[in-house]
């Protein structure tokens, strides 16, 4: 049976394309899933939010990232106080399964 050019081609990339979006959405050591990113996404703004609504952490100066559920904290703040109650906040929120705090004490030079 021979199929028409147009209909192989159809199909063709249709074979392809379920390819692409099976294997483009799965996660790995070094990738996230679609879910695992919109996740880490959802955690970072919660991370921020809290960081926003606590007096002592200066949002602004803090760097928030997610990768599967690990949060990183960078940055530079003023005190030692800010630097662990941003990773107290961020250890606090659900989803997060560890936090990795980078953050930087400013120096009399850096402020």
């Amino acid at each position: 049976m021979k199929l028409p050019i147009t209909t192989l081609a159809t199909l063709l990339a249709l074979g392809a394309g379920a390819a692409t979006f099976s294997t483009g959405c799965a996660g790995s050591a070094t990738r996230e899933s679609t879910g695992e990113y919109i996740d880490d996404a959802t955690t970072t703004t919660k991370v921020k939010a809290a960081f926003v609504k606590d007096p002592l952490v200066k949002a602004l100066d803090v760097k928030v990232d997610t990768f599967k559920g690990t949060v990183q904290l960078s940055g530079f703040v003023d005190t030692a106080e800010q630097k662990a109650r941003a990773e107290q906040l961020a250890a606090g929120i659900q989803g997060v399964s560890g936090v990795k705090n980078n953050i930087t004490l400013k120096t009399a030079v850096n402020r």
